[in-house]
Parts: structure tokens; sequence; C-alpha cells
């Protein structure tokens, strides 16, 4: 095999979920100019229509699945038209979530288990599904956050909690699904790719970051769906349990 050949996606089938906007578009269209279908998971369907249709001009076919990651029975529907449309699961890229930004002491418990039900529960439930049909050689990446692994300046303990699980639930289905399943479960926590979620970041906040961005800007999608594309790939074919930071440096600040 040609090494380039190595990162191609052709005849898979990548399920990713909160695909309808954000970098949950950019890892849908990457996947399919690799040559993966699609499945396309968001509560937001109207949105959707979007992304499939970015992933039909790369050749693709897709297909679009309302889905609340937070209920364990439309994680399990959403696998379940997946494998009536393409009779398989190859790929999930755990990529649903939500934020919040409460100081500790004003966080309601319902502001707090809604961000841990979607971000991290919500990621199993997917994973859980997927996992019932997943064949040897396929693939999970959770994605989780930088904020899994260091603070950003923010109060975010239901955001850091959520990502920093996904790291731990990350290592422990590699470890499950590798030997019994030949699975391979990674996670990948991207720094500061701008979003619908940094939207809602406070003026002056992202200038606030630059110190620690050791190549001194943000990050372009085209680099984090990458490096998504190659974790998922033949080339990375001997890579399990890891997380790997695309954030310009800034966990080594």
């Amino acid at each position: 095999m040609h090494v380039l050949d190595q990162f191609r996606l052709d005849g898979r089938v990548v399920v990713v979920t909160g695909s309808s906007s954000g970098l949950g578009v950019r890892f849908a269209e990457a996947c399919a100019q690799a040559g993966a279908d699609l499945v396309l998971a968001a509560r937001r369907t109207q949105l959707l229509e979007t992304t499939a249709e970015l992933v039909r001009q790369a050749g693709r076919r897709a297909v679009s699945v309302a889905t609340d990651v937070a209920d364990p029975k439309a994680c399990q529907n959403m696998v379940d038209r997946a494998m009536e449309e393409f009779g398989r699961v190859d790929v999930l890229v755990n990529n649903a979530g939500i934020a919040t930004a409460v100081p500790a002491t004003r966080e309601t418990s319902e502001q707090f288990r809604k961000v841990i039900d979607t971000n991290l529960n919500g990621a199993y439930w997917a994973a859980q599904a997927c996992g019932r049909v997943m064949k040897p050689g396929s693939s999970i990446v959770n994605i989780s956050s930088t904020v899994g692994l260091t603070t950003a300046g923010l109060p975010q303990a239901a955001y850091a909690a959520s990502k920093a699980g996904l790291i731990g639930l990350t290592r422990d289905l590699a470890l499950q699904w590798g030997t019994r399943k030949g699975i391979r479960v990674n996670a990948l926590a991207p720094g500061l790719f701008r979003s619908e979620m940094t939207d809602q970041y406070a003026e002056g906040y992202e200038e606030s970051l630059a110190p620690r961005m050791v190549l001194g800007r943000a990050g372009h999608y085209r680099e984090i769906a990458g490096t998504l594309v190659w974790l998922i790939s033949d080339a990375a074919g001997y890579v399990t349990g890891q997380t790997i930071a695309c954030d310009g440096g800034f966990t080594i600040t």
C-alpha cells in the first residue's frame, strides 16, 4: 500500500454526532473527501441538510438522523438507521457537545447535568450503540477539549469535567474493545477553533489566550479535520487509548 493510500476512507461508513454546525460539519466534509459515506446526527435536523450537501458534493452518500445523544434510545435509533442505509458502521466521531460558563457557586444542578448528559453520557450511549455492530478494524474518536487537560480562564466546571471524563472513557473503552473487538478508541482534544461555541465568548477573551498559544494563532478547520482523518484511518492503525491535542501548543504552556 502506498503511504498516502493509508489515509483514505474508501468504503467506510462514518457516524458524526453534532454534525449540524461547527467542527462537526468540517469533520463530516473531510471524511467524505477522504472517501467515506456519512451518517449525520444532530438535534437540529434542519441544519443537517447543509452538511449533507457538502458530503454529496464530495461524491459520497449521506443520511441524516435526528438524534439527541443524551437519550440512549435515540443513539440506538441512529445506529439502526445507519445499518438500514449502509449495512455497517466503521467509525464513530463523538462530536456532539454543549458548554456553559457559569461560576461554580451559581451553576444550577440542571445546567450541570445537561452538560454531563450530552458531552459525557451521550458519548457513552453513542459508543455503546455503535460498539454493538462494529467489526474489527473500526474506530471511535471522542472529541474532548484542551479544557479536559488544562484550564482556559473561564468558569467551566461542567464542561471541563465532561471533557476530562471523555479522556477516561476513551482509555477504558480502548482497553475493553481493543482486545475483545479489535476496535480502536482515541480522543481528540481541540484547542481554539472558531465555532458557534466560541462566538459566545466575551470580548477580549481570545486575545487573553494569545500568550499560551505557541504557534501564535487560532487553528484552521482543515488542521483539526486532517488530524481526525489521520486518527480514524489506517495510517493510525496502531494508535489506541490516546488523547491527541491539536492546539497549537496550548497545553504545553
